[in-house]
């Protein structure tokens, strides 16, 4: 027990120099801090340039909250509770093998070091997806899960920022199912993992943007804002029990498994969910909100 407060320990103390270290050094391109400076900021201009909704004010409703979740579920979380909690476990998983005789080499389905980088790369970036794309379904099926992930769902009017709004609890479900896979696959450099990183936060912006693209034909490849927009819908088909277009960063496996729904143009549809007037306004709120809500229905 020892051993694992003390990684929980330093695991704190070396996230917290790490993230003083991204920013301040603005000398390597894979800095997570600037890196999503730039893609808001980016994406935030495609939505002044090229708004969707014409009237939707460039400060939309809860644009300040949005941009506080975003900074806070990507960086301070991280502090809190993720890293150490990911390095804990991931401890406990390598002694739990050793027990058996195993370790964590021994069971990679293969070493990405033999594969070309590009290869390596679109393995686990499609592994990542798929098992992030039945974690969401998940998170609309169980109804204690649907209770944390109604923070995301209580967005309003959509924009860059709500990609981020979501209860501190939804990462550690996604990152907990996520492990195994990419433990299987693992091997990665750092700077690998991040040229998926950032393509997949630029993609998460623009599906909650206020741009009305689906990028054509492909469109059945790559989740888009015309796309997710439904998603988010308050209204939807009476045939549909628990949601629609569950896709992160690919829309491939809604189209493959038959959850796209895509029926006309959802520019002006309202969003949110059953009884969302009564959902809490605020960050603290909205956070407690699953301690102390009745255990209710998911989304229909």
């Amino acid at each position: 027990m020892e051993k694992y407060l003390d990684i929980f320990k330093k695991s704190y103390s070396d996230y917290w120099n790490y993230l003083k270290y991204e920013l301040i050094d603005l000398n390597h391109w894979d800095n997570f801090f600037y890196g999503l400076i730039i893609i808001s900021l980016l994406v935030w201009v495609l939505e002044i340039a090229f708004p969707w909704r014409k009237n939707q004010s460039i400060f939309r409703k809860d644009f300040w909250l949005d941009t506080f979740y975003m900074f806070f579920n990507f960086f301070l979380l991280n502090l809190i509770v993720l890293i150490a909690l990911s390095n804990t476990a991931a401890e406990l998983f390598n002694d739990v093998l050793s027990v058996v005789g195993l370790s964590l080499s021994d069971i990679q389905l293969f070493d990405v070091d033999d594969l070309p980088q590009w290869l390596g790369l679109l393995i686990f970036f499609l592994i990542s997806d798929f098992v992030q794309w039945n974690t969401h379904r998940l998170l609309h099926r169980v109804p204690w899960l649907w209770n944390f992930h109604k923070v995301h769902h209580s967005v309003k009017e959509m924009g860059f920022a709500a990609h981020l709004r979501y209860h501190w609890m939804e990462p550690v479900v996604y990152k907990s199912l996520l492990y195994i896979p990419i433990a299987l696959i693992g091997g990665f450099d750092a700077q690998d993992v991040a040229i998926v990183y950032f393509f997949t936060i630029a993609i998460g912006h623009l599906n909650h943007a206020n741009l009305g693209w689906d990028y054509g034909v492909l469109k059945y490849i790559f989740n888009n804002p015309k796309m997710h927009i439904w998603h988010h819908a308050k209204a939807l088909p009476k045939h549909v029990r628990y949601g629609v277009n569950y896709g992160l960063t690919l829309s491939l496996w809604d189209y493959l498994f038959k959850t796209a729904h895509v029926p006309h143009d959802g520019r002006d549809i309202e969003l949110g969910f059953e009884g969302d007037e009564t959902f809490p306004k605020d960050f603290l709120r909205q956070e407690a909100y699953p301690a102390f809500s009745r255990r209710q229905k998911p989304h229909k």
